[in-house]
């Protein structure tokens, strides 16, 4: 191998030959030298393994495992500017194909990159890259994953989420400077019980209960009798304590239970809340039926699930969906086995077993802004969710968070909560006329 010299500028007229644009970013090299445009983000590429890493799994994946493994990062600017600039050059803006590169071109790429150094052995990936066995949404498979990206430690959620420990879109509903993420996590958690039409005495079930937010908040204020099934261990041991601080141990229980496993029916209302990415196209028709089985005639079903933007609307549509991509840095790191789906193809699901979808409300801009508050948790507390996980792993999650931000600003992600009713023997729904009438009729108990 040469001598290196200004690795930098040759990374940055590579790019530059083979897209035929100017780098959108400033790029920092291994041995110090630096080449790009000034005023912008910095990549930070620290070791030609980065460069090894993206020769060996090209695209996301290679970029994500140099960056988990701190091979590459960002300097300079916020992390959402920067991320822009990359997911840019992830998807291809700015330049041509690659499949238009000439093999001239492509000959003298190769040469290249082999004097930097990035043709040799392989890096192995990152321990916190997770690669799952057995049977695809399977119940033991399923708890493996959950387990996964949930029994990371309840320190390190509480940092990121606050005293709520709410693990998904908050509903802001007020602009002031004494309103919060936690008042807005209490307003989203009182929509689901709204829209539930929860009165004392009726039977909850919360399906993937989280750190048991909604389940304390509706037996307190709607004194319903609730149970909450997950299948974390953190998770239940966290909303048990809850349950029984708040007083609310005759009226709460937690299960440490998959949704499949289920059996005391029926219910008055179900809610599912940013559980459903878990379940997987192919499981979502049992899915749909359990919920549908679990609840009585005339009883309520709201599913709080995150949705792919712009897709196809052919009759094709399942089909396109259930097809699996190449592995990408959520499905590596962050949701093993996770998979969305369009709103259409939700909704078709939920009804084709049975229930009568009655309301859809879209919540994108609100996850939008609950994010870049995680996010901004995060970075204030950098040093101790370093210390209560390590640093790859708090990397993951700032990447994950951050960029999962931008996709919701940008309309490529999208949340909705879907109202369902499992209609009467006589086809009622059982539901009073008007919108307003059915968030109206839930009744709070009074205040203790």
């Amino acid at each position: 191998m040469q001598q290196e010299q200004n690795v930098a500028r040759r990374l940055a007229e590579l790019f530059e030959r083979l897209t035929g644009s100017r780098l959108p970013l400033r790029i920092r090299a291994w041995d110090g030298s630096e080449a790009g445009p000034a005023d912008t983000p910095v990549l930070v590429v620290r070791d030609r393994a980065a460069l090894r890493r993206m020769v060996y799994a090209p695209g996301e994946l290679g970029l994500a495992r140099a960056y988990v493994a701190g091979d590459v990062d960002l300097d300079g600017g916020d992390i959402y500017e920067g991320l822009e600039a990359v997911l840019g050059l992830l998807r291809g803006h700015g330049g041509p194909a690659t499949e238009r590169i000439q093999p001239k071109q492509a000959l003298g790429a190769l040469r290249e990159l082999a004097d930097l150094g990035a043709f040799g052995a392989a890096p192995k990936p990152p321990p916190e890259e997770i690669r799952l066995r057995g049977v695809r949404h399977s119940i033991t498979r399923d708890s493996a994953a959950i387990s996964h990206h949930y029994d990371v430690g309840n320190d390190f959620y509480r940092l990121l989420l606050g005293p709520s420990m709410v693990y998904s879109c908050a509903y802001w509903t007020r602009e002031a400077p004494d309103y919060d993420l936690t008042d807005a996590q209490t307003d989203k958690v009182d929509l689901v019980c709204r829209k539930l039409g929860l009165r004392p005495g009726m039977r909850l079930l919360d399906v993937g209960c989280g750190w048991g937010a909604l389940v304390c908040h509706a037996a307190a204020h709607y004194g319903v009798t609730a149970v909450g099934v997950t299948v974390s261990a953190e998770q239940a041991a966290y909303a048990q304590r809850r349950a029984a601080q708040d007083g609310l141990e005759k009226l709460v229980e937690i299960r440490m239970r998959d949704y499949r496993q289920i059996a005391d029916g029926p219910y008055d209302a179900i809610a599912s809340v940013g559980m459903a990415e878990h379940v997987g196209l192919d499981q979502y028709p049992e899915y749909a039926a359990t919920l549908h089985r679990l609840l009585r005639p005339g009883g309520r079903v709201l599913n709080h699930q995150i949705a792919n933007l712009h897709q196809p609307s052919s009759g094709l549509l399942r089909a396109v969906t259930r097809i699996r991509p190449r592995r990408s840095f959520i499905d590596s790191y962050v949701f093993p086995d996770g998979q969305l789906a369009p709103l259409a193809t939700t909704v078709a699901l939920l009804e084709d077993a049975g229930l009568e979808v009655r309301d859809v409300e879209s919540l994108r801009e609100h996850y939008a802004r609950t994010l870049r508050v995680w996010v901004a948790n995060l970075e204030r507390e950098w040093d101790t969710a370093v210390r209560l996980t390590s640093p790859a792993r708090a990397r993951i999650w700032r990447l994950y968070l951050a960029a999962s931000a931008l996709s919701f600003e940008a309309g490529r992600l999208g949340v909705n909560q879907i109202l369902a009713v499992k209609q009467n023997e006589d086809s009622t729904s059982g539901m009073p006329p008007t919108r307003e009438q059915w968030m109206a009729e839930a009744s709070e108990v009074p205040a203790p």
